[in-house]
């Protein structure tokens, strides 16, 4: 193997910037590939003749310039093109692999057109004033008719839904609806960080029960609502977050089952159903006797919306949220739910929808490609995350080597809710700005997979 032997160009720059400028015109040529390991300073200050701190200077900017990578023990390694990259947009901060929203472009590319219409609507002053409790009626209208056609919410009923500040808010109110300070709630072993937040804040407790390929597993669930004290079971059965699975009719058949026996309330949240347009049917429609189904726009069309949909499946407990509604908030905001009725009447929400998922589509390819066999397989083609299980050991590490190059993940320990059961990380594909800069993050995710796995064998 060919050891670098830089020769100097004469100057009056530093000898530690000529040393850099050799260094960064010999990767730029391709004469040093992506890997290549530079020759350790001392022996590289003896060559040429220099000063040990002045070659120990010239690796530290290159390394700072994303030139090279150093790896303790190891030695200086030269870094790929993506990375390298990455390095030079450091000052915009890490690329975003950590917040799980749809891709923006084609929900700004249509808002001043909205904005120019919103402006010729004869009612736009009616929403300045304070909406009902349960959202005006149009609104109500136009978003069980897109969770009908977007989430398979078959027969949806307007009377039964309410208008929230995003499906958080609506998160919120079907736990409260049915659970007290202090009940425990099931849910899967790790789940939406949301929940958790809910959970601490409403002072329940939360117990995970174990998953497999398609989500909750059924014989969990039984045992542990046999031992009573259960009331709620909260699921994702639609590209689950954080795994991104997806049960299975059958599957969602034996959970409704189950909650019937034990008289469970199930909550629903079907946010990424949008994702995933050959799901089984979701159990507000399966069993809406007992199910709060909770989704809404934030994932799909645009999250500065705030405009989430609760169906909720008993007029006493339709009552109970409305009071809460008006103890906490009044009425839901009109601006934003105004915004997102009026796309979804004239047809603008399809069309951004259709964009969004043609984007995660090769978004998601692209993932696929570049993580391969790390990555669990995806259940549907336009999904918005993906899920690489390990070890919550190996997923901390992980974490912890992609931000220090530049790339933010969701935090391993973030969803866990039961220790031991699911662990991994979980790589969000839609907030990144373009596909160069999801290229760049995923092989920067990618290069910290493999160093994990070598850091792992070399313990073994």
């Amino acid at each position: 193997m060919t050891i670098w032997t830089p020769t100097l160009p004469p100057g009056d720059a530093p000898i530690y910037e000529r040393l850099l400028d050799v260094l960064r015109a010999d990767i730029t040529a391709g004469a040093l590939a992506a890997g290549t390991r530079l020759p350790p300073q001392r022996d590289l200050a003896h060559r040429l003749g220099l000063g040990l701190g002045t070659v120990t200077r010239a690796y530290v900017e290159a390394e700072k310039a994303g030139l090279v990578e150093a790896h303790v023990g190891r030695g200086s390694f030269v870094r790929g093109a993506a990375t390298r990259a990455m390095a030079e947009r450091a000052e915009s901060g890490p690329i975003n692999l950590a917040h799980n929203i749809a891709p923006r472009g084609p929900a700004r590319a249509r808002l001043a057109e909205s904005m120019t219409r919103l402006r010729r609507r004869s009612d736009l002053a009616d929403h300045l004033d304070y909406a009902p409790s349960a959202g005006h009626e149009a609104q109500r209208r136009s978003g069980a008719a897109w969770l009908a056609r977007s989430g398979g919410v078959v027969g949806a009923d307007w009377t039964r839904l309410v208008c929230t500040a995003g499906a958080q808010q609506g998160l919120a109110l079907a736990f409260g609806a049915v659970a007290r300070w202090g009940d425990s709630v099931l849910c899967e072993a790790s789940t939406f960080y949301g929940v958790k937040a809910l959970a601490e804040h409403m002072g329940y407790g939360l117990r995970g029960l174990a998953m497999d390929a398609e989500g909750l597993r059924p014989d969990a669930l039984a045992e542990a609502a046999a031992t009573g004290g259960f009331k709620v079971v909260m699921i994702q059965p639609t590209l689950q977050n954080p795994t991104g699975r997806i049960m299975s009719e059958d599957r969602r058949n034996q959970i409704v089952a189950l909650a019937r026996r034990h008289d469970l309330w199930i909550i629903e949240d079907d946010i990424y159903a949008v994702y995933a347009t050959d799901a089984p049917p979701p159990f507000a429609v399966l069993a809406p006797e007992r199910t709060f189904h909770v989704s809404g726009v934030s994932k799909s069309l645009a999250p500065g919306l705030r405009t989430g949909f609760l169906i909720v499946p008993q007029a006493d407990l339709q009552d109970r949220v409305l009071r809460t509604v008006r103890a906490l908030t009044y009425a839901p905001p009109s601006l934003g739910g105004l915004i997102a009725s009026q796309w979804i009447e004239d047809g603008t929400a399809d069309a951004i929808v259709s964009e969004v998922r043609a984007d995660m589509t090769a978004r998601l390819a692209l993932a696929r490609e570049i993580l391969g066999p790390a990555v669990e397989a995806p259940m549907s083609d336009s999904a918005p995350h993906v899920w690489l299980p390990m070890s919550d050991l190996e997923a901390e590490r992980l974490a912890g080597r992609a931000l220090r190059r530049g790339v933010e993940v969701t935090p391993p320990a973030a969803p866990v809710v039961a220790a031991g059961l699911t662990t991994g990380v979980r790589l969000c594909l839609g907030a990144a700005a373009d596909l160069e800069t999801l290229e760049q993050g995923l092989r920067i995710v990618s290069a910290a997979v493999t160093d994990v796995d070598e850091r792992l064998r070399a313990v073994i």
